[in-house]
């Protein structure tokens, strides 16, 4: 995924949030440059609650539930949005959201199994870190 402006990336998150992006596109790289669209605007708590709600939202628009088996998942979203927070600590003050997007969608689009390095169980399948955060348990 790449992004030529914020205008871009503004118009990607708004069809994110009115469920109109398409599902085909709805990748790992997507939900990178989602998480880093709110985290740059907001305060992580408050990002951590819009994204939740955001994917949740999304899933249910492009005709998903969101069940103990497929959807959201808890553990992922908040692994994602801290490796994202960390990231964005690291920017240049003078960085912009066109800057943090693709650095992030840079470091972390393809590299979607890196919480295997932080779990050492299935986290994708296990029906209590899909429902709930858990910690990891490696790193």
């Amino acid at each position: 995924m790449h992004f030529d402006s914020e205008q871009a990336i503004l118009s990607f998150c708004a069809s994110f949030e009115d469920g109109s992006f398409p599902k085909a596109q709805w990748t790992h790289a997507s939900h990178i440059a989602m998480a880093t669209c709110y985290l740059w605007r907001l305060p992580i708590h408050e990002a951590i609650l819009v994204i939740r709600t955001g994917i949740q939202t999304y899933n249910v628009a492009q005709g998903g539930q969101n069940t103990p088996e497929s959807g959201y998942h808890e553990t992922l979203t908040i692994f994602w949005i801290q490796r994202v927070a960390e990231l964005l600590a690291e920017m240049p003050v003078n960085a912009t959201l066109l800057d943090a997007v693709r650095a992030s969608v840079e470091k972390f689009g393809a590299r979607r199994d890196l919480f295997q390095d932080y779990y050492s169980f299935d986290v994708v399948k296990s029906i209590e870190a899909r429902a709930r955060w858990v910690a990891p348990d490696l790193k």
